[in-house]
């Protein structure tokens, strides 16, 4: 599992370097060399699409998921622990559910690609497949231990 933690840190903080690479190489290509690098913006949307979903199950593992501390904090004890328990289940069912549409979808657009670089459509919903598959499988790992904090956040 820490083998598998690491990867995905790994591709993810690719991932965020060449996000915030592609457009600064945009920039010094267009007003240093005058330029542009054709499909710049539409490959820094699709890497913005990628970490945002590669990254997901770490949040998911680390327990960060915005919650709300408070009102669960004023719970009964036994009340807390089953809101707990119905909160990982919905998660892995609402992670999972997500996964299979994203799955039937890839299928459906297998001859799709991006309009100017042409890259196959599958990479970036399989993104999206591989963070809400990760959570799930996060989240029915947590049933043992869920993940909530007992802390929360005042502004």
């Amino acid at each position: 599992m820490k083998l598998a933690k690491r990867l995905v840190e790994y591709v993810s903080v690719f991932l965020l370097g060449a996000l915030v690479f592609l457009p600064f190489a945009q920039i010094i290509m267009r007003w240093v060399f005058g330029t542009p690098m054709i499909g710049a913006e539409e490959f820094t949307r699709f890497l913005l699409i990628c970490v945002v979903f590669v990254s997901y199950p770490l949040v998911v593992e680390s327990g960060e998921n915005i919650v709300m501390g408070d009102l669960r904090n004023a719970l009964p004890d036994l009340l807390r622990r089953v809101l707990n328990l119905l909160i990982s289940l919905s998660a892995i069912f609402i992670a999972g559910l997500v996964a299979y549409a994203v799955f039937n979808t890839i299928g459906k657009n297998l001859k799709n690609a991006t309009p100017t670089l042409k890259i196959p459509f599958w990479i970036f919903l399989g993104s999206t497949f591989f963070g809400f598959a990760a959570a799930a499988v996060v989240h029915l790992v947590h049933l043992r231990k869920p993940p909530q904090k007992a802390t929360s956040v005042s502004i």
